[in-house]
């Protein structure tokens, strides 16, 4: 099934996807009904007794970030073979891990605004949200514990990310790493058997991976985060991104002002940005 959060006559809801429309359900977004004990019988009982009962068109709805509040967003900086080593970087024994904030999130068809950084990169991933609570789990323990799957861009200030050697500041600028446009739940959906991530500028496909290839699973990184820090309903973790960021071309490749960025996962959705920035001349 797919989830969303969507806004409709001036309120939000979460909604579950019927062809081309979207039922409402009885939250105010998508955390808030994960954070529900029963949220998956609710889930199940709209698609199952009442298919389509007050859906609403798509053209009258605006599709949000799904998972709007997490309380941890966490990111795994180097997971794909190929973009670790064109990063010049042996293959990891743990993963590499930073934080973002929710403030970080925006909407699947949001304008990226970044007027303090002329070293604007984009990263493709496939973002997990968790479903239950998860401390100390075992890797088949994290797996059950998957609500769904949906895509994000890690756009990556590297001009602030290089200031120092802690990557925070270049990757938790507000409102910068979109999020949607829906979430595919994990009975769906497999990324251990393989899905694509792509990511196009301007027309030109610049990055193309696939999570099979992944070094850390998505179920062996929630089990290894876990096991320092709790995480619960609704968080998000980034996986990481494939081969093909700007930084790693020759000469780097950054982004400008009214360039177009498409983020798809064939299977969950297709994420559209346009970038708004000012700034031409180094900080």
């Amino acid at each position: 099934m797919k989830l969303a959060t969507i806004r409709h006559a001036g309120s939000t809801t979460a909604a579950l996807v019927v062809g081309d429309a979207f039922q409402p359900l009885p939250a105010g977004n998508l955390s808030d009904l994960l954070g529900m004990p029963a949220w998956k019988q609710i889930v199940s009982e709209a698609a199952s007794e009442h298919p389509g009962l007050a859906a609403v068109p798509a053209s009258d709805v605006e599709i949000l970030n799904p998972v709007p509040t997490p309380a941890k967003v966490i990111c795994c900086g180097l997971n794909y073979s190929d973009h670790i080593l064109e990063m010049g970087r042996d293959l990891p024994a743990y993963p590499t891990l930073f934080a973002k904030f929710a403030d970080t999130l925006t909407d699947p068809d949001a304008q990226i605004v970044a007027d303090e950084s002329v070293d604007l990169d984009w990263e493709a991933e496939l973002a997990v949200v968790v479903g239950t609570t998860l401390q100390n789990a075992r890797e088949d323990e994290a797996a059950a514990a998957i609500a769904g799957y949906t895509v994000a861009n890690d756009i990556s200030m590297r001009d602030w990310q290089r200031r120092t050697l802690q990557w925070l500041q270049g990757k938790a600028f507000d409102r910068t790493t979109p999020l949607g446009p829906v979430m595919v739940t994990a009975d769906e959906i497999n990324p251990e058997a393989g899905l694509e991530v792509i990511c196009t500028l301007n027309g030109t496909e610049v990055q193309r991976g696939n999570t099979k290839t992944l070094v850390f699973s998505a179920a062996k990184l929630l089990s290894y985060i876990s096991t320092f820090t709790i995480l619960r309903p609704g968080d998000v973790v980034l996986t990481g991104t494939p081969g093909g960021v700007g930084m790693g071309m020759n000469p780097p490749l950054f982004l400008k002002d009214g360039d177009e960025l498409i983020t798809e996962i064939p299977g969950i959705g297709t994420l559209r940005n346009i970038v708004r920035t000012r700034v031409t001349a180094d900080l």
